[in-house]
């Protein structure tokens, strides 16, 4: 590739990437962070609610009071509960 077929290439992506950049809709100044969810095993819930038990947790999750997700399978999977919903559902804050 000789250098004057080079610079043709570079000034015709330089080009197409100006008229990106000026058809570009403004970015909106003030962007939405998502919050961080903090997540809780079936024994953190336990700690989280006194007098709370690892069983009624489970049930409480089977029949979808409050929601979950499995990470892993079998034995050594686990089951994490967002606090806030564990929270809400005890407390209705």
């Amino acid at each position: 590739m000789t250098n004057a077929k080079r610079e043709e290439i570079i000034a015709a992506m330089s080009s197409l990437l100006e008229q990106l950049v000026e058809n570009e809709p403004p970015k909106a100044e003030t962007t939405a962070t998502p919050e961080k969810v903090e997540m809780l095993t079936i024994k953190e819930c336990t700690e989280a609610v006194k007098g709370l038990n690892e069983y009624t947790v489970r049930q409480l999750i089977a029949r979808k009071e409050i929601p979950s997700i499995r990470t892993g399978q079998g034995k050594r999977g686990k089951i994490l509960v967002p606090k806030a919903a564990l929270l809400r559902y005890f407390v209705g804050a």
